[in-house]
This record gives structure tokens, C-alpha cells and sequence, in this order.
């Protein structure tokens, strides 16, 4: 039999002997398979104190009072629209990806079609993608909150844009045109362009938006004022320019004694002006919001009073100029709730306007 060394015998009583020690105070040595699982969010072990060197920040255990900064987990910004078919979300979908580009982040620009359903899913695929932020112009007050709840409880923060939700406190951000002060302003131009009298009708838009309301009050509390001014006819075209073509033939035909057409959107608006034109009607005076180039090319050939511009490039930047504060800082420094001015756009003033943008 081969003899085993000394030294090494030396080193097998001492281990023997310390087992020895250990059980008198009660413990023992737990075999490797027991050991208890290091927490979910601990990155490493904590190293021990007489330890001479640091941790590597790669390796180092976060603070136990430093929170993560929000966001999924990507470098990706979500950015979910009304149909980019529509100059106005295309304006959005475009500013925002550009921007978001700019800072650093992929952009993933999606349409949900003005449906609950689709930005439903599409709020499940930005989780699954985990999306660093969301940025949305949503497809109804009451429906996405819901969705924007659901991101937020993954830890992606969403950024709302031209329209608002029936809710504080879920979303981080909501900024919105002025839409109040844009539709008086421009309906203050319209009243002067109809003498202050005559009959009209109105074009609503999609009556699940609260912009839809927002700006027919606004309107209405100006109009209003004016008793020799009278609505004969309201209809709902849906933020669509075919069907403020085919509501406004089918006004025309009904009302041929009116003078004039009030639009909840530019889209409206140059459906109504076009379907005016086809009717050989040059003398209704009609005036949209949004601040569309359309509309701008019927202004300058008389054959609309005006439009409010919302300034949806500017709104679009800083929304993600404030998700990228947020995702950084853990905060964006502003008030949830942000209103831009519009600026009521005439033929006095229509050359200025260009892309949504006002250069004035």
C-alpha cells in the first residue's frame, strides 16, 4: 500500500479536528445543493468587508437605496399613431422617430388605426419588446388607459401627444395642443368672415376624442354670441376627409341656404371645401384646425377662412425629449399635463406656414 505523506496527513487531522469544532456550536457545513438562492435583483455578492480591494462596477451590487431608472430593458422608443395616411400623424410619426434617432434610440413607429384594439396589441408587443418608452397618440380617452396602465406597471413609461386620456398619474406625460384657445381664435376669424350672420353647419370628429368636444365647445362659445348666427345641421365625419366630402354634398343638398361650414379637423375641412368646389359653391366660408398644408393651399386661393395650427412637430419633440429626460434623470422636470398654443392661420398670414410649422 502506497504511504501517504506527512504533510499530508498533517493537513487531514486538522481538517478533521475543525469539523470537530464546528459541531460543538451547533452548526455544519450544508452541502452545496442546500444553499439558499441569491435574491432576483442582486447583480453580485456584496464583498466582504475586510476585503483590501473594491468590487469592479461590473460586479458591485447596486446601493440598496439607488432605484433603477425606468424603462423596459431596450434602447427602443415606441412610437404609436392615428394612420400616417393623415399628414398631421404622419408629421408625428416622422418628428418623433427623427428625434428619438437624434438622442440615441431605435425608433419602432406603428399605426394603430384610430382602433382600441390594435393599440391594445401594440402596447403588448412594445412590453414584450421592452421598449425603453412609448410615445402615443392615442385611440381614446377611456380606452388606453388601460394599456398605458399596463406599460407603466412593466416599468415603460408612455408619453401621450396631441390627445389627452381621462386620467392623471398614469401616463408620465400628456401634451396637447391648446385646442380650446386654437378653436375660438379661429372661429373668431370665421364669425368676422360671415358678417356675423347667416346659417352653417358643423362637422364633428371622432366623438370618442375628446379634441372633438374640446373644439366644438370652443367654437359654440364664440358663435355662440352671435344670435343672427344659426346652425342648421351637425354631423359627425370622423376626422375623415371622404367623409366630410360625402356628409357636406349630402348638407348642401338638404341646407343649399347656408353659408358657412365649421370643422373640428383640416381633414374635414378640405373634404367639405372640395365637395363646396364640385357644387359650384364658392361662397361658403370654411375653417378647419390642425394647420395642414391642404388647408393652407385652399386658404391661399380663398376657398377656405383658415385653420388653428397645432403644432404637432414641436409637441412631437418634446415628448421624446422629455422621455429621454425621464429615462435618464428619472424625470422629466414639467407638469404632466402641458399645453402648446395654437396660432389661428389666415390668408393674412398662411405664406409663414409650412409642415405644421409656423415661421413667423
Amino acid at each position: 500500500m502506497k504511504k501517504i505523506p506527512y504533510r499530508n496527513l498533517m493537513k487531514i487531522a486538522s481538517a478533521v479536528l475543525a469539523l470537530g469544532v464546528m459541531s460543538a456550536c451547533g452548526g455544519s457545513p450544508a452541502p452545496a445543493s442546500s444553499a439558499a438562492p441569491a435574491p432576483a435583483s442582486s447583480a453580485a455578492p456584496a464583498a466582504p468587508a475586510s476585503s483590501a480591494a473594491p468590487a469592479s462596477s461590473s460586479e458591485a451590487a447596486p446601493a440598496a437605496d439607488s432605484a433603477p431608472l425606468p424603462g423596459g430593458g431596450s434602447n427602443i422608443i415606441y412610437i404609436l399613431t392615428p394612420s400616417t395616411s393623415n399628414a398631421f400623424f404622419k408629421t408625428e410619426a416622422d418628428t418623433c422617430s427623427a428625434k428619438a434617432v437624434e438622442l440615441g434610440y431605435e425608433a419602432k413607429a406603428f399605426s394603430h388605426d384610430d382602433d382600441a384594439a390594435s393599440q391594445s396589441d401594440l402596447f403588448d408587443q412594445a412590453i414584450a419588446d421592452k421598449a425603453a418608452a412609448i410615445i402615443c397618440d392615442n385611440a381614446g380617452a377611456d380606452a388606453t388607459i388601460e394599456a398605458v396602465q399596463r406599460a407603466r406597471d412593466a416599468g415603460i413609461p408612455t408619453f401621450l401627444i396631441d390627445r389627452e386620456i381621462n386620467q392623471s398619474g398614469v401616463a408620465i406625460s400628456q401634451i396637447v395642443a391648446n385646442n380650446d384657445q386654437g378653436a375660438a381664435a379661429i372661429a373668431e376669424a370665421w364669425v368676422e368672415a360671415m358678417g356675423e350672420k347667416g346659417k352653417y353647419a358643423e362637422l364633428l370628429g371622432l366623438e370618442t376624442d375628446t379634441n372633438c368636444h374640446v373644439r366644438s365647445d370652443a367654437f359654440h362659445r364664440v358663435i355662440d354670441q352671435f344670435p343672427d348666427l344659426e346652425m342648421v345641421a351637425q354631423q359627425s365625419a370622423n376626422w375623415d376627409q371622404t367623409e366630410g366630402y360625402s356628409k357636406t354634398e349630402a348638407i348642401l343638398q338638404q341646407n343649399p341656404e347656408i353659408t358657412g361650414i365649421i370643422c373640428g379637423n383640416d381633414t374635414m375641412a378640405c373634404g367639405a371645401a372640395q365637395a363646396c368646389i364640385d357644387a359650384g359653391r364658392d361662397d361658403i366660408k370654411i375653417i378647419g384646425v390642425d394647420g395642414s398644408d391642404d388647408a393652407a393651399s385652399y386658404i391661399k386661393k380663398g376657398q377656405m377662412v383658415g385653420t388653428a395650427l397645432q403644432q404637432c412637430a414641436l409637441i412631437s419633440e418634446m415628448a421624446v425629449q422629455q422621455a429621454d429626460d425621464y429615462l435618464k434623470n428619472g424625470t422629466t422636470g414639467v407638469d404632466e399635463k402641458q399645453l402648446v398654443d395654437c396660432i389661428a392661420i389666415t390668408s393674412a398670414n398662411v405664406d409663414k406656414l409650412s409642415a405644421f410649422v409656423y415661421n413667423g
